[in-house]
């Protein structure tokens, strides 16, 4: 996960709708189902993923009332816990 990139589609989500990245999220996760991608593929793939989930977590952080900076600390200190 790369913060710079869930601050860019939290920004994204704000500025236009959460449904363009869960459509992005379904085509993503149609195409693992192919049976050519390759592991280099399937590896970008999954850390597009990663990030378009940690966005949606993030701005729903946000909904709740949360500041961006405050949602977007909350959210890497998880990852940084589970990680552990």
């Amino acid at each position: 996960m790369k913060l710079p990139v869930i601050k860019h589609l939290t920004q994204f989500i704000a500025d236009n709708d959460e449904d363009y990245v869960l459509e992005t999220i379904e085509t993503l996760e149609s195409i693992t189902e192919v049976s050519s991608i390759k592991e280099d593929e399937m590896d970008v793939i999954g850390e597009l993923l990663s990030n378009l989930y940690g966005a949606l977590e993030v701005n729903k952080s946000i909904k709740e009332g949360k500041s961006q900076k405050d949602a977007l600390n909350e959210f890497m200190q998880r990852v940084m816990g589970s990680i552990d």
